[in-house]
C-alpha cells in the first residue's frame, strides 16, 4: 500500500500498522550517526532518573530500540507496542539474558498494569499517531496511571514547525507544492500527526503534568545529516557536546524535528 491509500485509512490502528509496513523502525534509530543524535540524547536523559531495581515501561516501543538498550542495561522493562510488523521484528531481538515483557497493545488501554506499576513510563510512539484529541488525552492519562507518584515519564513528539524544512532539503518543490498549509504553516497530519512547541505544553500541563525538561532531541541532525555522517569519530563527539549544549536552550527548542519532554505527576 503506497501512501495515496494510506490516505483512504479512518482507524489510527490501522493506519499505525500500514505505516510501519512502509517505513523500517527497526533501523530509523541506528542507520547513521545523524541518525544517532536522537537516541543519544534521549538515553542521556532517562539515565539522569535511574536507579538499579527501577522498573520500566516503553509504551509504543516501536522495534524496541530503547527496551533492548535499558534492559541490556539490567532494568527490568515491559513493552507494548501495536504495530505487527515492529512487534515482531522486537521478537527477534530479545535474546534470553535480558529481561523484557513484550506485550502487543494500545496506548489507549493499559488495564493490564496496575496503578502506580513503573517509576519510569516512556511514551515515545504513540502521540506521533493518534488524530483525536480524546485519544491523546487517554494515552496520556494512562501512561500517567501507570506510573509511580515520584516516578518520571518521558513523553515524545514530532515538531510541526521543523517540517517544511526538512522536507524541502528532500523535495526542491516542496515550499509551493507540499502538504501544508500556505499561510499557517500547519501540515498535514499525515502519515504522523505533528504539534508546535505550545501545542505539546498545554497537552502536558492540561493532564496535570508538571514538566521538568523540554528538549530539542534531534535538534538540527536532519537537515546536517550529511555534514555529520561525514564527520570522523572525533568530530562526531564534539558535534555531539555541540547539540546537547544547545538541546535545553529556549531559543533553540524549535530547532528539532523531535521534542523530548520529561515530566512527573502533579500531586
Amino acid at each position: 500500500m503506497d501512501l495515496n491509500e494510506m490516505k483512504k485509512i479512518t482507524s489510527d490502528t490501522e493506519l499505525v500498522n500500514e505505516v510501519y509496513n512502509l517505513f523500517d523502525e527497526k533501523s530509523r534509530l541506528n542507520c547513521s550517526n545523524a541518525a544517532r543524535v536522537e537516541f543519544t540524547t534521549t538515553v542521556k536523559y532517562i539515565e539522569k532518573y535511574l536507579k538499579q531495581g527501577m522498573r520500566i515501561l516503553d509504551i509504543g516501543a516501536g522495534a524496541g530500540e530503547y527496551s533492548l538498550y535499558f534492559a541490556n542495561k539490567g532494568y527490568s522493562v515491559n513493552a507494548v507496542e501495536l504495530a505487527d510488523k515492529n512487534v515482531e521484528e522486537f521478537r527477534k531481538r530479545i535474546t534470553d539474558n535480558v529481561h523484557i515483557e513484550l506485550r502487543q497493545g494500545n496506548a489507549l488501554d493499559l488495564s493490564y498494569f496496575g496503578d502506580e506499576t513503573f517509576d519510569v513510563v516512556l511514551l515515545f510512539g504513540p502521540l506521533y499517531h493518534l488524530h483525536e484529541e480524546k485519544d491523546r488525552t487517554t494515552a496520556i492519562r494512562e501512561a500517567k496511571r501507570v506510573l509511580k507518584k515520584d516516578g518520571t515519564m518521558f513523553v515524545a513528539f514530532i515538531n510541526n514547525d521543523m517540517i517544511p524544512y526538512t522536507e524541502w532539503g528532500h523535495d526542491k518543490d516542496y515550499l509551493l507544492n507540499g502538504n501544508y498549509d500556505k499561510e499557517t504553516f500547519k501540515t498535514e497530519d499525515f502519515p504522523f500527526v505533528f504539534f508546535n512547541l505550545s501545542q505539546c505544553r498545554e497537552m502536558l500541563t492540561g493532564n496535570k503534568l508538571d514538566i521538568i525538561h523540554q528538549i530539542a532531541s534531534d535538534g538540527m541532525s536532519e537537515l546536517l545529516q550529511n555534514r555529520i555522517n561525514a564527520l570522523d569519530d572525533e568530530g562526531y563527539l564534539q558535534y555531539l557536546k555541540l547539540h546537547l549544549f544547545y538541546c535545553e536552550k529556549p531559543e533553540h527548542l524549535g530547532k528539532t524535528n523531535h521534542f523530548l519532554f520529561v515530566v512527573k505527576k502533579l500531586l
